[in-house]
């Protein structure tokens, strides 16, 4: 596995944009992108690009969100939307003309975009843990957490500016994991993110990237109304122990893609939030299959 590199793009006056591969580019294989969840980085996938069979099935890609990793723009304000178009961007500056999407939470939505943005080149989407609403009374009204009572008190917290010596607390990067991967997050893995979040948000720069993305989480908009116009197959996988975003509003939004190749829900028994690390080997064989047979 590469380290993460940065490539840059034109999108927002110019962005910096963190990506890894899994290995070297083999232009004869499909690619997989993989868009991390929230305040993660392209480590959320260490148990991908660990998998042989998913690795000879694709290039495996995964790029940061604004807001995330090593990614950067000197505008101070992004949305997913700017994601899913830095998304494409990476894209053609890496010289690779299609690619499936894998995403993690909110790199569901940000699948969406992309395929909703270049219905010619994303071939296929597998959203994990995730929902193509806003944070809405109807998502609570299925099970879903109430994301406004999560992110607000963050988002306050963070209005003011700090100094060099900040970090994220990582009381905040627990809350995260807890909501992620459950309450047996084991001690190595824990520390592992209290460390790279801590890396990833320090300073005023790093509360200031902080506190948009959470804002963006928090008053994100719904994908509804613009499901119909993917066209690409889809693959949903979701866990019954997600807390986050319930089975019942999955199963109400895969409907939604009307006019999907196929749109599939998948349900994973146990399977938390930050499915494709807390389950990686069902993940990692449905994309394989799913890849196969859509390539």
């Amino acid at each position: 596995m590469s380290a993460t590199e940065t490539i840059q793009i034109p999108h927002l006056g110019g962005s910096t944009i963190g990506y890894r591969f899994g290995s070297a580019y083999d232009a004869s294989l499909p690619t997989l992108v993989m868009v991390n969840s929230f305040t993660t980085s392209v480590e959320l996938y260490r148990p991908q690009f660990a998998d042989e069979q998913l690795s000879a099935t694709a290039n495996l890609l995964a790029i940061e969100p604004y807001g995330h990793g090593k990614t950067r723009t000197s505008y101070g304000q992004f949305t997913y939307w700017d994601t899913a178009i830095a998304g494409l961007q990476v894209l053609e500056a890496l010289g690779i003309p299609a690619a499936f999407v894998l995403g993690t939470s909110q790199g569901g939505w940000i699948a969406a975009r992309m395929a909703m943005l270049a219905p010619d080149r994303i071939k296929g989407i597998v959203p994990l843990g995730t929902s193509m609403d806003f944070e809405s009374q109807r998502s609570r009204d299925l099970g879903c957490w109430d994301g406004v009572a999560f992110c607000t008190p963050a988002i306050d917290a963070l209005a003011e500016p700090v100094g060099d010596d900040w970090a994220v607390p990582v009381e905040l990067v627990d809350a995260t994991l807890a909501e992620g991967m459950g309450d047996d997050v084991p001690a190595d893995e824990r520390e592992f993110w209290h460390q790279t979040h801590q890396e990833n948000y320090a300073g005023d720069a790093g509360r200031q990237r902080l506190r948009i993305s959470s804002i963006n989480l928090r008053d994100r908009d719904g994908l509804h109304g613009r499901l119909d116009s993917v066209r690409c197959p889809v693959l949903w996988m979701h866990g019954t122990a997600d807390r986050v975003y319930s089975v019942a509003n999955a199963e109400a939004e895969i409907g939604l893609f009307v006019n999907s190749a196929a749109a599939e829900l998948r349900v994973v028994e146990g399977g938390q939030h930050f499915l494709s690390a807390t389950h990686p080997e069902v993940v990692n064989a449905a994309a394989v299959e799913f890849i196969n047979r859509w390539s």
